[in-house]
């Protein structure tokens, strides 16, 4: 079964594009705390387009400013002063140390949790490990790949009977048909 190591960063925002003369750019957040997370005063690493960090270029940055605008937030860090500033942070994503991000409430699970947990269907069937989570609308979609093949199963209450992280398992009660591949 996956592994249960916890990371040493979440991606937590992607920064989208400058904003204005005074350094600031437009991040979307990626985080269900975003007003604790994009405050002023919080260091967050500055991660590649890829979401990779390379210790010797991308270096940890505190917020400056913040403010809510549109469904984002408009930040300004520290060192990072005018438009050419701004214009370089574009497309690179935001991390934030583990250690730091807020603690899940009963019944939450970050979704890196997920990755190589085993999926069993409610009759006992085998279903296989979950090896990626696409958080898409309407529902997140987990992507299972067992011996039958690779299928997505919607993370929905509807859909997932259990999720047990001791014993790394989800079983699922699926609609007829869900997972003939």
């Amino acid at each position: 079964m996956g592994s249960t190591s916890e990371p040493e960063f979440l991606v937590v925002g992607h920064i989208n594009k400058a904003h204005g003369l005074k350094g600031e750019v437009f991040v979307w957040p990626l985080t269900d705390h975003p007003d604790s997370t994009f405050a002023a005063g919080v260091v967050l690493q500055l991660a590649d387009s890829d979401g990779n960090l390379n210790p010797d270029v991308d270096a940890a940055t505190r917020i400056e400013t913040s403010r809510g605008y549109r469904r984002g937030f408009l930040i300004r860090f520290e060192g990072h002063e005018g438009r050419s500033a701004a214009e370089a942070l574009r497309g690179r994503y935001l991390l934030r140390p583990f250690a730091e991000v807020e603690a899940t409430e009963e019944g939450e699970i970050f979704y890196h949790e997920l990755l190589g947990m085993h999926v069993t269907a409610i009759n006992g069937r085998d279903v296989g490990e979950v090896v990626e989570v696409y958080e898409i609308k309407p529902s997140d979609l987990l992507e299972v790949k067992g011996a039958g093949g690779t299928v997505l199963i919607p993370f929905i209450p509807e859909m997932i009977h259990s999720v047990d992280t001791e014993k790394r398992l989800i079983v699922v009660d699926p609609p007829e048909g869900l997972l003939d591949v």
